[in-house]
């Protein structure tokens, strides 16, 4: 669908009064406005509404519904699926609005919702302090909130809406709404898994925690090795503390020094080994993981901040994720898990990635519409390539390593992992007794379903 051009009279009602600026087709700016980093979607928007302030964004909602016209809501804009953007309708972009200003005294952090984990990060790494944030830091605060929020960070301090205190947020009315777990604490609630569907956050008020220092090791095998390695990484992980974080993967040797000359450009398996604490008290714990004879290892302290620019996905690269959460991980799971390597594109910065759960993850309240916490492990190919001549090869991987895990599955999935896979894997991701909760708070704060870009909580109101 091409872009609909609007006229400068149709503009001016949006104009009036608006601290941001707007962006239409022709402004010399407008090709990097709509940009995303998945260089797969290609979407044309009438107006991308850089918006200032939270007025900003409850003009330009109502002042699209008036126009009949379709709204996504760009933070961060790391939504696989591309739902930051569309096709002739409107952009509310909030990447103005990112500010993150932390009070030491009370250990919380206020964060505009056009934040990036990398802004909340350095505000709160400034203070020795920090909360479960993305695996990387381009990652956008609101999207990744909303949808639950696993990190690096999540079997000692729980997942990221676990630490939320306070939202407010401009609602489909284009009004101004506060929710906390006094204050419409049906909607709280629903901010806790149930995604983008009940408004646009304006800011988060986060509990941060202690995080003096930080580590990591990265151990690299070569990929025959992947299976013995794997074993053992299942055993070290169900004894491992809570500091403790990570994960398994395959992945293209990247052209550093401590991966061997062999490996560089080549499938490797490497396994992650992260730590909330100094790299002493992490060699301390990856003491087992040491023993199995890798061919190259850097293990260093480094500031949490620092370390989630590490793995930041890079921009202009195609995309295609999912995954698969499971109960257990027996033998058989790791043979098929270690077979289905092969499959992926290399080189390239795919990653075939196991992740542990368990700790504070597993033990946070069961109430939240987050069903995924309670699996042991996460499957997730995380598919990034250049050529298009790569698409289908790439989208067939994730898709048979996902059908090769489900003996295992819980059948619950992290909505933040995948892209647009139906309306039954929405009800995975935030399980069957929730969605109709779901359904209600989205029909009395949406009821016209206005924010449908996402993964989408059609309203519909209790019995």
């Amino acid at each position: 669908m091409a872009s609909r051009e609007l006229n400068g009279a149709v503009l001016g009602g949006l104009r009036a009064g608006f601290a941001g600026e707007l962006i239409t087709p022709g402004d010399p700016s407008y090709d990097e406005h709509r940009s995303v980093f998945n260089a797969m979607i290609d979407r044309r928007p009438a107006v991308i509404a850089c918006c200032a302030t939270a007025e900003d964004i409850g003009r330009a909602v109502r002042w699209a519904r008036e126009e009949g016209l379709e709204i996504a809501v760009r933070g961060g804009g790391h939504s696989v699926a591309g739902t930051a953007v569309n096709d002739g309708g409107l952009v509310v972009d909030l990447r103005r609005m990112n500010g993150a200003t932390v009070d030491p005294e009370s250990r919380t952090a206020r964060v505009g919702g056009g934040a990036t984990m990398g802004d909340l990060d350095r505000a709160a790494g400034a203070h020795g302090l920090a909360t479960t944030g993305g695996r990387v830091s381009t990652t956008g605060v609101g999207g990744f909130t909303l949808g639950g929020g696993s990190g690096w960070l999540e079997r000692k301090y729980g997942l990221t809406c676990e630490n939320l205190l306070e939202v407010e947020l401009v609602t489909a009315a284009g009004e101004a709404v506060r929710a906390s777990g006094t204050e419409n604490p049906e909607l709280f609630w629903a901010l806790h898994g149930g995604g983008g569907n009940f408004g646009v956050v304006t800011s988060f008020t986060f509990r941060l925690h202690e995080l003096p220092a930080f580590s990591f090791g990265l151990l690299v095998w070569r990929p025959e090795a992947g299976p013995e390695v794997l074993r053992a990484y299942r055993d070290f992980m169900a004894a491992a503390p809570d500091e403790v974080g990570g994960g398994l993967l395959y992945l293209t040797g990247p052209p550093e020094e401590f991966v061997p000359a062999q490996l560089r450009g080549r499938m490797a398996c490497v396994c992650l080994i992260t730590y909330a604490g100094p790299v002493a008290q992490a060699r301390e714990a990856m003491a087992p993981m040491l023993r199995l004879g890798h061919e190259g290892e850097q293990i260093a302290d480094i500031p949490y901040a620092d370390f989630q620019c590490m793995l930041d996905d890079p921009p202009g690269y195609r995309n295609y994720w999912s995954a698969e959460y499971l109960a257990e991980l027996p033998d058989r799971a790791v043979e098929v898990f270690c077979g289905r390597a092969g499959d992926m594109v290399v080189p390239s910065p795919s990653q075939h990635l196991l992740l542990p759960q368990g700790g504070a993850l597993a033990r946070g309240a069961a109430d939240y519409p987050v069903p995924w916490r309670a699996a042991s492990w996460a499957v997730h190919p995380l598919g990034l390539w250049e050529d298009p001549a790569d698409d289908v090869r790439a989208r067939q991987w994730a898709r048979d390593l996902r059908a090769d895990m489900r003996p295992w599955s819980i059948g619950a999935v992290n909505l933040n992992f995948i892209g647009d896979e139906g309306g039954e894997r929405v009800v995975a991701g935030v399980g069957a007794d929730n969605h109709a909760r779901l359904a209600a708070v989205k029909a009395a704060y949406d009821p016209d379903n206005v924010f449908r870009a996402n993964h989408n909580i059609r309203p519909e109101r209790a019995a």
